[in-house]
């Protein structure tokens, strides 16, 4: 196993409450690369319109894609916050089960700047985010 498979299952362990709602698991992480993988599986319970997921938790998704990137793959750090985040929203994303890709663009030492694509099963690129967080990283002891 690899250094960054045997962080997904730290990962998955200490998610949020809301990301197990939503299906939400880290599947997979490239160092080199700078991507971390999540798939989610959601129901109509989070869409309007009859099967088109509310425009929030596709959000969601994006942000916890990129979060996840910077958390298992930036050296350091022990929490995140976003400052802030687009969104643009290519075509509908209807229930179904989905792949998000975080992405670290730039990495500063308290500034993060990273994206996130969401894919349907099928390899649409429904929706895509470019966000800034704050980074907060463990003290040194001297």
């Amino acid at each position: 196993m690899n250094n960054e498979e045997s962080v997904i299952p730290a990962l998955n362990a200490r998610r949020p409450a809301f990301l197990g709602m939503l299906g939400g698991r880290v599947v997979a992480l490239d160092r080199d690369a700078g991507t971390c993988t999540m798939a989610f599986d959601i129901s109509t319970d989070f869409c309007h319109s009859v099967d088109i997921i509310q425009g929030g938790f596709v959000t969601a998704m994006l942000d916890a894609a990129a979060s996840h990137a910077a958390f298992a793959l930036v050296d350091g750090v022990t929490a995140l916050a976003t400052l802030e985040i687009k969104v643009s929203f290519l075509e509908p994303s209807r229930a179904g089960v989905y792949r998000a890709v975080g992405i670290i663009n730039r990495v500063g030492q308290s500034t993060a700047f990273l994206s996130a694509e969401l894919y349907t099963d099928d390899g649409r690129l429904t929706a895509m985010a470019t966000t800034t967080a704050r980074l907060i990283r463990k003290k040194e002891v001297a």
